[in-house]
């Protein structure tokens, strides 16, 4: 079999290598749907604004000089602000089915956040809790949407046996779209019809309004497990994909007494365009790509962003904004022949949330994990 290497990222070459990992990893499973490769280099380039406060180092893992593996790890000083000077995190994973790979990557990774006073591990984090985490649990029988990860079944396993232990799972939701409102939304909208006023994003006022949303978000998931702030540039970044991709009505705010007080944005699911494409945009392009959405469509779409501010939370206002902003894009979304949503992800543990979306209808068919470990005193 030979013996595993690990190399760090240290190049374009070594980045391109790094990339292609999964393509092995998912050779057999349909299900896989391949990133662009484009995307991704921008994405692990020094244009990140992630990076901006946070460093990572990328390895991959050889085996008789082929790839068999790769993974990330982080330190994020926005998570040390809140968190403590202690934690790190570790990402990116993809391996073959195989117990000294693992090791040998996760050795790399903790000796790497070690050094630099890391004790607290938690991941995968690709690259922070506002992008993709967590390793998929439950739900191994349908493609990931837009944005969320896919995994091989044996990933979890093969993390408890290397010491590392569930710290949180999240879950992601499934509806289908239909002319139907439930009655508690109706009455609810009848009720704050005088103080809620629902409006779609006002792309005049773009940079304008992408402050909202963050202004909102940041403040309705303050004291969610985990939660790091959006920083503007990041949240810009966002911001482009929004408004390239999405229609206006696919935004919608909530307005308490003329003050923006919640919202909703919602993706159509480009993994369906995604998975002919073998990760290559070319030649297709993103002009082609945005023909593409706009004539043909898609069936599925996400929520991946949602928020209502704290003040409101846990009161009958709130729950009612909460109601109003998630079901608000229904006609929207028929209209462009979309036929199910997916509203991911939610905490296990937000049950006043849960609760809503299981009046709604929604299931619950997706579970992904957070995984930890303590590294020993002496690796540092």
């Amino acid at each position: 079999m030979g013996p595993i290497v690990v190399r760090p990222v240290a190049s374009w070459r070594e980045m391109g290598t790094f990339i292609d990992v999964p393509w092995r990893i998912y050779a057999d499973d349909p299900l896989w749907v391949p990133p662009l490769r484009l995307e991704r280099r921008l994405h692990f380039s020094k244009f990140n604004p992630f990076l901006k406060h946070a460093e990572w180092q990328a390895w991959v893992a050889y085996r008789n000089n082929e790839p068999v593996g790769r993974i990330s790890a982080q330190v994020d000083q926005l998570h040390r602000d809140r968190y403590g000077p202690r934690t790190g995190h570790f990402g990116l994973l993809e391996m073959i089915e195989d117990a000294e790979v693992l090791d040998a990557l996760l050795s790399s990774a903790e000796d790497w956040l070690a050094a630099r006073g890391t004790m607290h591990v938690t991941g995968p984090f690709n690259l922070s809790i506002n992008q993709e985490c967590g390793i998929l649990v439950e739900g191994f029988d349908t493609p990931p949407m837009v944005m969320m990860p896919h995994s091989r079944t044996w990933y979890g396993p093969l993390l408890e046996q290397h010491g590392y232990r569930p710290v949180k799972d999240m879950l992601a939701y499934w509806v289908k779209v239909d002319d139907s409102p439930p009655q508690l939304m109706v009455s609810l909208k009848e009720k704050f019809s005088k103080q809620i006023v629902l409006r779609k994003l006002r792309r005049d006022r773009f940079g304008e309004e992408m402050e909202t949303l963050r202004d909102i978000f940041n403040d309705a998931w303050s004291e969610n497990w985990g939660f790091v702030p959006f920083t503007e540039a990041e949240f810009a970044e966002l911001g482009t994909s929004l408004r390239l991709l999405v229609p206006d009505d696919f935004v919608q705010i909530a307005e308490v007494d003329g003050i923006p007080a919640a919202f909703m944005a919602g993706l159509p699911n480009l993994n369906e365009i995604f998975a002919g494409l073998n990760g290559n945009l070319f030649p297709l392009g993103w002009i082609g790509l945005i023909h593409h959405l706009k004539s043909r469509g898609v069936r599925t779409g996400r929520i991946p962003l949602m928020g209502v501010r704290r003040q409101f939370q846990n009161t009958p206002l709130g729950i009612a904004l909460a109601l109003m902003v998630i079901d608000a894009p229904r006609q929207a979304a028929i209209s462009r022949g979309i036929q199910a949503l997916e509203l991911s992800w939610i905490l296990e543990d937000n049950k006043p949330m849960r609760s809503i979306l299981k009046y709604m209808g929604c299931k619950e068919y997706k579970r992904y994990r957070i995984y930890g470990k303590t590294l020993a005193h002496d690796r540092s």
